[in-house]
């Protein structure tokens, strides 16, 4: 995959902040899509890739928990 994608979860990194998360997906939907930056017409497309790719990250670290521990926070039941 990317190497320039840090790893995001704990203990590795104990806070992560929605910059670290939205920057790795979008170095991963660069890499998936192979576009650096994307023309014109396929620049909405791009961008809610970015965002279901951050939000898929979000709810990931949300939930994961490290061995012997318990999930980084309380979530709210899927709507």
């Amino acid at each position: 995959m990317c190497r320039s994608i840090k790893t995001l979860r704990p203990p590795t990194t104990p806070e992560v902040s929605d910059e670290d998360i939205r920057a790795a997906a979008l170095q991963y939907v660069r890499k998936v899509s192979g576009f650096r930056a994307p023309a014109a017409h396929n620049r909405e497309v791009f961008d809610h890739a970015v965002d279901a790719v951050t939000a898929a990250t979000r709810e990931l670290l949300d939930n994961l928990q490290v061995r012997g521990g318990a999930p980084r926070r309380e979530v709210s039941p899927p709507r």
